[in-house]
């Protein structure tokens, strides 16, 4: 059973890759977060960290964020 949900996560993962990989496409999006998001997707690497925002037992969320101030 476990190899299976394995199996079954990566496949979600690799979906999730070709998802947002088709809408930064659509969005003539190329910009270096959306890289970082495709190379993030794309690896067996985990970062609890990668989101730019706190968690959610942090804190905010990413809808109580000013993004005017980003850079």
């Amino acid at each position: 059973m476990a190899d299976r949900t394995v199996a079954e996560l990566r496949q979600k993962i690799a979906q999730a890759h070709e998802v947002i990989a088709h809408l930064i496409e659509k969005a003539a999006y190329n910009g270096a977060e959306a890289h970082r998001a495709l190379d993030y997707f794309g690896s067996d690497a985990f970062d609890r960290n990668f989101l730019p925002w706190p968690h959610p037992e942090e804190g905010l969320r990413p809808e109580d964020l000013n993004a005017a101030n980003d850079d």
